[in-house]
């Protein structure tokens, strides 16, 4: 009788689930119910499940709203401040799930004062999926690939004093707030210290590109333009910076350079030496012109971005794609390399007839030099934005790379 109870009162309870989680276009089995059931529950009491695939979204970082919400972020942080700050995470080993370590209880404590993880999650030792998840939205806040496992750049921009965080609040209030005016319905933003670009559409933005800006002694420079024309399948012409720095030292290494780079050299008539007539061991090589060409190995890709500016910056395709998968993304000599590029041109020749995604793939296989002028030339900031906040209360920090933030021995994790 008991096992018929039991049984009953089973099939009653699963029924109940069966109705209360039933799709309308496909019924699910008992069995189905109870584990979507299960993983419902488990979905709900993760504290930051509903916003970690949300923590960037389609707000954009200079939106009308942004200087609102870095004064609520400032007021949090003074007052996270004033209770003490947060612990510093002992860095001996990374960690990850299934570690059980005394750095664990440090790390929820950690977390917990930043609203990473949810003050009711517990505080025992075990390093699992809650504090796992937990870790990824802190390191997508911070602009780190997140996999949820604690090591170098997490460990440092967890142990980041809070006051420190506050102080690059309140000197980014000032920039975003230096750059509150009407920015234009379209327009492109350079985010230095974050390595990203964002179109913006009507103050949403319609995609968000990882990049590849300048190093620590090339940097990119603050830029406020117009996107007016785009290059297809373009030349590369070597500026004078990179043949001091770069390509003569490169020669002396390698006598192929050159030829293995598809790199011409011309003279000033327009005809065109043999690397052998240069003396690498002297600046000759700085009164000529190195033109790369067009191609698979060239440095700016298939496609370059011009708007005018006195640096001779602009943004660009790259065969080197795979610095993209990396947190440090500091490596060019001041122009902004673009991931999908592609859709990044699609979005802004939407306007120029003839130009859909269709024809830009196919002057892109020709491998033709093609130069294509924009009806409506589009807006376009370089910025240096270390901190924001956004709308739904997520607050965004990034490394000082170029240290102009005043943060010493911070600026740079």
């Amino acid at each position: 009788m008991k096992r018929r109870a039991m049984r009953a009162a089973l099939t009653l309870v699963l029924a109940t689930l069966v109705s209360a989680t039933v799709r309308p276009a496909l019924a699910q089995s008992p069995l189905e119910a109870l584990i979507n059931a299960k993983l419902q529950a488990e979905w709900t009491q993760r504290f930051d499940s509903g916003e970690h695939t949300n923590v960037r979204g389609s707000e954009a970082t200079l939106s009308p709203q942004t200087a609102i919400n870095i004064e609520q972020a400032i007021q949090r942080y003074s007052a996270i401040v004033a209770s003490g700050g947060w612990p510093k995470v002992a860095t001996q080993t990374t960690l990850r799930i299934g570690v059980r370590a005394a750095a664990v209880m440090t790390l929820r404590q950690r977390l917990k004062i930043s609203g990473d993880l949810d003050a009711n999650s517990g505080n025992g030792d075990a390093y699992d999926s809650y504090v796992a998840e937990a870790v990824r939205r802190f390191q997508e806040r911070h602009g780190i690939i997140a996999d949820g496992v604690v090591r170098g750049s997490t460990f440092a921009a967890l142990n980041v004093p809070a006051d420190v965080r506050l102080q690059q609040l309140e000197t980014n209030l000032v920039r975003v707030r230096a750059m509150s005016g009407f920015l234009g319905d379209r327009y492109v933003m350079v985010n230095i210290p974050a390595a990203e670009i964002e179109a913006v559409d009507m103050g949403q933005v319609a995609s968000r590109h990882i990049g590849v800006v300048g190093k620590i002694d090339r940097q990119t420079p603050i830029v406020a333009s117009r996107i007016t024309e785009l290059n297809f399948n373009p030349f590369w012409t070597v500026p004078l910076s990179i043949i001091k720095k770069d390509l003569i030292p490169k020669m002396k290494e390698d006598p192929q350079y050159l030829t293995k780079n598809k790199i011409r050299i011309y003279d000033g008539y327009g005809s065109e030496l043999l690397p052998e007539q240069i003396n690498w061991d002297s600046d000759e090589a700085t009164k000529y012109m190195f033109r790369q060409d067009p191609g698979e190995i060239n440095s700016l890709g298939n496609v370059r971005i011009n708007f005018s500016n006195p640096h001779n910056v602009y943004l660009h395709d790259t065969p080197s794609k795979t610095l993209f998968g990396k947190d440090y993304r500091f490596h060019s000599s001041g122009c902004v390399r673009v991931q999908n590029v592609r859709e990044l041109v699609t979005w802004l020749l939407r306007d120029t007839p003839g130009w859909s995604r269709a024809q830009i793939d196919a002057t892109i296989q020709s491998g033709e030099r093609t130069d294509v002028k924009l009806v409506e030339p589009v807006p376009i900031y370089t910025t240096y934005i270390t901190a924001w906040a956004t709308s739904g209360g997520v607050v965004n920090f990034r490394d000082d790379i170029y240290n102009r933030d005043g943060l010493g021995q911070y600026a740079q994790n």
